[in-house]
């Protein structure tokens, strides 16, 4: 007995004769009917009351389509959980202190690596440290490199932050702005920013936050919302949010670079990605 046997007795349960049910499992109708009849045998027992154009179950088949269907369940939930085992088995494990990196990290593996899957994490700089070294990540993004000679430091990019605001909104018109000019001002505000959130903290302490958890929810409410919002320049988002006007934020601090961190001795194929980095 076979998980397809099993599948087979259900479809002809539900088809009710021998020739639709061979239809759907695209076999003849004799290779449906000698496999109905080894598993029969297998069981010790008719399954079917056989008339001349339809099969009907019998008591016994009852009994065995029932217990079939939890079979055929559990059998998709073994798979399931295998097909989830095998994938996190070949995910990369990412830890990032901040989401812009990350986009940028993905777009490139995406590019370069399309089989590739990434799992990521915002951590603090002093966690991506820690979980670099031992191990626990293959990639850690970080604003400085990690330097201890078992750990390989790549620059992945560098990041700017702007604000954008609609296009009648008093700041539009400015060419750039000081921290003094937008603090105070209440910004909407993707919450799983990393390292940035103590930047708009330290710079901007009497400005009101209104947070979203949900990026796609974020990126919604952003397109219809007056509020100002932060957006950076990397290539994959320098296009977003069209409707709005884009404005510099002329601060040293603003401007931020990240590190691709890895382990020397990591695997060939994270070594592989971190060395495309560094060329790319």
């Amino acid at each position: 007995m076979d998980i397809e046997q099993i599948r087979q007795l259900v479809t002809v349960a539900e088809c009710g004769t021998m020739s639709e049910a061979a239809s759907r499992l695209a076999l003849s109708q004799p290779a449906l009917s000698r496999s109905i009849q080894r598993l029969e045998a297998e069981l010790g027992a008719p399954l079917f009351n056989r008339g001349k154009n339809r099969v009907a179950l019998n008591t016994a088949g009852r009994a065995a389509v029932e217990q079939g269907h939890v079979v055929l369940r559990e059998a998709q939930r073994l798979f399931d959980v295998v097909d989830e085992a095998a994938r996190r088995s070949r995910a990369l494990r990412v830890g990032t202190c901040a989401p812009a990196p990350l986009w940028n990290l993905t777009a490139r593996i995406i590019e370069r690596f399309p089989g590739d899957v990434l799992e990521s994490e915002t951590l603090d700089e002093r966690e991506i440290e820690q979980r670099v070294l031992n191990g626990s990540i293959d990639f850690g993004i970080s604003r400085k490199p990690f330097l201890l000679p078992v750990v390989t430091n790549t620059l992945l990019m560098t990041e700017t932050l702007s604000i954008a605001v609609p296009p009648d909104h008093p700041l539009a018109r400015r060419s750039s702005v000081h921290f003094s000019d937008i603090d105070g001002v209440d910004f909407l505000l993707l919450e799983d920013i990393g390292v940035w959130h103590d930047f708009h903290r330290r710079y901007m302490p009497h400005s009101h936050f209104f947070l979203q958890k949900d990026r796609e929810v974020y990126l919604q409410t952003a397109a219809a919302s007056p509020l100002p919002i932060f957006v950076t320049d990397i290539p994959v988002m320098r296009y977003a949010f069209p409707e709005r006007v884009r404005v510099p934020i002329d601060e040293p601090e603003a401007t931020a670079s990240f590190y691709l961190l890895a382990r020397e001795d990591a695997s060939p194929r994270v070594r592989e990605i971190v060395d495309w980095v560094a060329r790319s």
